[in-house]
Parts: C-alpha cells; structure tokens; sequence
C-alpha cells in the first residue's frame, strides 16, 4: 500500500523548493537540483492521485441511474490504468542512487588475451564513446597508453551530461569477447576479456584528501606509443598511502597531470567508500546487479554468431554488430529495470 502521508510530503517539499526558489531564499543551485530531482516523482505521485480521484468520481456516478452508463462504460479503462500507475510509482519513490546524475571516469585496462585483449579493449573504447555521442554526451580521453598494434594497455575517459552515471553503471566487471583475432593465421577462435570499471565523479566535499597521506612522483612517460605519450619529465604519479591504490597522468603540462591524477584519486576513492557501503548492506544478501564487482564477469560478445549475452540478466540479442557501434540501450534498459525490481522486492521484504 502506497502512503498517502509520504505523497503528501513529497508534494509539500516540491511546493516549498518552488516558493523558495520564487523569492529567491536559500542556496539557488542547491534548491534547483534537488527540485529536478523531486519532479518526475512529483508528476507520477499527481498521476496516480487523478487517477484515483477520477475512479472515485465514476464510481460515485455508478448511484446516479442518468450517469450509471457512462461510468459503468469508464470504470474498466480507469482500472486498467492503475497497475501501472501504481508500479510508476513505486519506482519513482525507490531510493535513489546520489551518484546516478553525475559525470563519471570509465577505466578499461585488457584481461587474459594478450594483444587480442588490448585489441578488445579498444572497441570497447569506441563502443563507449559512440554511445556517448548519441547521447549527446561530452566523451574526453584522461588517459591513453597503446600497444604497438593500436590495442589498448590502459585508457580512462571522462564522460559529462544528463544521467550520465545511472545509465553507464552497470557497465562494470570483466567484458568476454570469442572471435577470431586479426592475428590468428588459422582461423582459430580465442577467448579474451577486457575489464571496465565506472566511476561517479567525487567532488571536493565528498573526498578530502589528506596531502600527509599521499606520495607525488614526477617522472618520464614511456610506452609504446600514442597521443598522451612524451618525452618530458612532465608524468605525474600519485600514491595514496592508506588505500594503496596509484593513479598516473601523462599530459604534457605537470600542472594540468597533477589536477588529473587527483581527480582520479578521488574518484577512485569515492567508489572505494560507495563498494564499502554497499557491501556492509548486502552482507547478508546475494550481491546484487549494478555491485560494481570489477572480477565479476558481466557480458560475453560472441562475434561468430552475431550474438551479445550479458550474464546478469541472462539476456541475449543478436545484435552484436550494432552493440559494438554504440546500441547499448536495450541491455542497459534490461538492466536497470532488473535493478528496479529487486530494490521494490527488498522494499516490499
């Protein structure tokens, strides 16, 4: 049973944000998102309340014999709609996920395969970035390091626009690719993986790092080839001390690698944090869709029959070649919607 007292509330916040943001009271950008935020829940809350409201109507004409017809003739319609109104609902009021309306850094690195692997990597790399194009998305390169054939040793991405990190969070874990390498004489098919990882971007007031606990290193990058390599000793590498976890940029400005290094740091140690809380919630619980687990193995493309399977869901289309230019909704649709019927089974435990 949905709560009309919650309803209630959630309206009255709405109207309370609208009457401040008029006079212009309180912190602006701060009052504006989280309006943004309360509207589409605030439009499916006044949904169902008409609705409801006009059954209650047809149902009272059902005692009036000049409009009993008429009522009796809208009554079905108007209790058809109310299932998935109600669903509507219950999914707008599911807690949300804070990171899902920010920017996030992708970070794909090639698994078991050799230069098939890092070959893999950079498709699904241009896999990532067709899909933010059609998105309208901003899709920056952070990072880029290139295997002597073109593949991919190492590559972060910074991706900026609406719901950006809601929709590529599932995108997480190990990506399994079966196909015949470029490399392979005898028409051979090998089994290679490349892992991605999704972070939220953190800001400042999310992750304070302390400069004692960090270790910056200046050095010459190397490898073998690519855009960001050079020659200076402009490469910045930061360690922090307590997670263990190291970060490198290798722009040509030691400026500009230091403002990326710590923003990926902070990334990184904000997804940490979020793996950590979500872990202490599911302790007791299969570990859930969307867990973000990087050994996980989410998804296979099988290029000999055309065929993508994401392992999660158990779902399979036949539609590899459109997948690796960028059609990732319908997968990224299945999974957010498995996602939202296990959080309103939890809900309704």
């Amino acid at each position: 049973m949905i709560s009309e007292d919650k309803l209630a509330r959630i309206k009255g916040r709405s109207e309370f944000i609208e009457a401040k943001m008029a006079e212009g009271g309180g912190d602006f950008a701060a009052l504006a998102r989280e309006y943004a935020e309360l509207k589409p829940v605030v439009e499916a809350v006044r949904a169902y309340e008409t609705l409801r409201a006009d059954m209650a109507e047809a149902e009272a004409m059902l005692a009036d014999p000049e409009m009993r017809a008429l009522a009796e003739e809208e009554l079905p319609g108007l209790k058809a709609r109310l299932p998935g109104l109600e669903q509507a609902l219950r999914i707008a009021l599911l807690p949300r996920d804070m990171a899902d309306a920010r920017p996030a850094m992708i970070e794909i690195r090639p698994g078991t395969g050799g230069d098939e692997a890092a070959l893999f990597a950079g498709d699904l790399l241009r896999m990532y970035q067709r899909y933010a194009e059609g998105r309208g998305w901003k899709f920056d390169i952070v990072e880029e390091q290139l295997t002597e054939l073109g593949g991919i040793k190492e590559v972060t991405a910074a991706v900026r626009g609406e719901g950006v990190f809601a929709r590529l969070k599932f995108e997480s874990g190990v990506h399994r690719v079966q196909r015949v390498p470029s490399t392979e004489s005898g028409g051979r098919i090998h089994t290679s993986a490349a892992t991605v990882a999704v972070l939220p971007e953190a800001e400042e007031v999310d992750i304070r790092i302390d400069p004692n606990e960090i270790r910056i290193d200046t050095m010459r990058a190397s490898g073998a080839g690519g855009q960001h390599v050079n020659t200076t000793d402009s490469a910045v590498r930061i360690t922090h001390i307590p997670s263990g976890i190291v970060v490198t940029s290798s722009e040509k400005s030691q400026h500009q690698n230091r403002a990326i290094a710590m923003q990926v740091l902070r990334n990184r140690l904000f997804d940490l944090q979020r793996q950590q809380a979500a872990d202490a919630r599911a302790a007791d619980r299969k570990a859930q869709v969307g867990s973000g687990d990087r050994s996980e193995r989410i998804r296979t493309y099988n290029f000999p029959q055309g065929r993508m399977t994401d392992h999660r869901i158990n779902l399979t289309l036949y539609k590899l070649d459109q997948v690796m230019q960028g059609d990732l909704d319908e997968v990224i649709e299945a999974l957010i919607a498995d996602h939202q019927a296990q959080l309103l089974a939890e809900d309704g435990a």
